[in-house]
């Protein structure tokens, strides 16, 4: 078994102090332009200088891509001073800072861009309410998110964050390229399985290209993935273990599921023997890292995320109590927060693992 103390080191040299990562979860907190505001910096600075790394909320690659109010953008270099703001904030006592790149595709709307039109690989709605359909993109916009993708990887090196996290997961677009419901170009990014994966390829080449030719010291590239969607067609764990077997053999430092429990088992008959989180893992076969996560809320769950993991990540639980590595680290669990004040609970939306803010929770309101 993995002790949860024990240091971690990437391929590019980076070192974690320790197993535990602070998942990415959305705040809401920036400037309606994408700005980082003095809130944001509070809530991270609350959380941060315990665990091996913060993940930051997903940040925007392009304009176009916002997927709701108060996120996080690094579509321009306007952005470079507040994001350096958050990632010295976040590098607190040997913690490293990793910003997660995005792009919310269909997943959006048009009340959000301000009248524009979502985007994704195929003019499909998502199977949610009110779901608007997206303009499919065209060759030449596909290669050009691909550009923007490359410039936020180089803003983040700029702005002194120590990794960039590429985000294909959540069924936001990188996924959407990947998935049967939402892809159904029939052209060189999509069709067969191993062209709905071209854009995942291209794309990750991409971005390690830039940090490689950046010669850049211990700055890293991971990827996260969901490994199934409910949507028929959709992702399946064949697809997945498909897609991670061919990201395993890239040059990333770190692969980081996207579960909400780490004991869930599939929906498929196929692979119903062992938890996702094992299947997953016995493929990629110590190729790279893997980030566990899906509801740590004791010492114990963090160990068990770690037989079946190299690093385990942890979120509702440093939002009800930000102390809880140290804590757990120093055998001090009878001492652990474990629920919020019910005006705090109200304001808190869980969707697809993530933690979503309604308004901003301080520590003084949490018991």
């Amino acid at each position: 078994m993995i002790a949860l103390d024990k240091t971690l080191t990437f391929r590019r040299g980076l070192t974690l102090k320790n197993r535990v990562v602070m998942a990415p979860m959305t705040t809401r907190m920036s400037f309606y332009d994408g700005v980082v505001t003095q809130d944001e910096l509070k809530y991270y600075s609350l959380r941060t200088g315990e665990v091996g790394a913060v993940i930051t909320a997903a940040a925007n690659v392009q304009e176009g891509g916002k997927g709701w109010e108060g996120e996080l953008s690094v579509s321009s270099d306007q952005f470079i001073p507040s994001l350096s703001q958050l990632a010295s904030t976040i590098k607190r006592n040997g913690t490293k800072a990793i910003l997660q790149l995005f792009h919310a595709g269909r997943m959006t709307d048009s009340k959000i861009l301000r009248g524009v039109q979502p985007v994704s690989a195929s003019a499909i709605a998502a199977e949610r309410p009110n779901a608007e359909i997206p303009r499919a993109l065209a060759e030449d916009e596909i290669f050009g998110l691909i550009e923007d993708f490359k410039k936020a990887t180089q803003r983040a090196i700029q702005a002194g964050f120590d990794g960039v996290e590429i985000h294909g997961a959540n069924t936001y677009l990188i996924q959407q390229f990947f998935s049967p419901h939402s892809n159904r170009r029939e052209d060189q990014w999509g069709g067969s399985l191993e062209k709905r994966f071209n854009f995942i390829n291209q794309l990750v080449d991409a971005i390690i290209a830039v940090v490689d030719n950046s010669k850049v010291k211990d700055f890293i590239v991971g990827y996260r993935f969901s490994p199934e969607e409910y949507e028929e067609p959709g992702i399946n764990m064949a697809d997945t273990l498909y897609l991670i077997d061919r990201l395993a053999d890239k040059k990333l430092d770190y692969l980081h599921i996207s579960l909400g429990d780490f004991k869930k088992v599939s929906a498929s008959e196929d692979f119903k023997g062992k938890s996702i989180l094992q299947y997953v893992h016995e493929k990629i076969n110590g190729r790279v890292p893997l980030i566990g996560v899906g509801d740590i809320r004791t010492k114990q769950n963090a160990e068990e995320t770690l037989t079946n993991a190299e690093l385990v990540a942890v979120g509702r639980s440093l939002i009800i109590d930000p102390h809880w590595t140290s804590k757990v680290m120093e055998g001090k669990e009878d001492i652990i927060r474990r629920v919020l004040a019910d005006q705090d609970r109200e304001e808190l939306v869980v969707e697809n693992g993530i933690l979503e803010f309604l308004k901003i929770m301080m520590p003084d309101r949490l018991r």
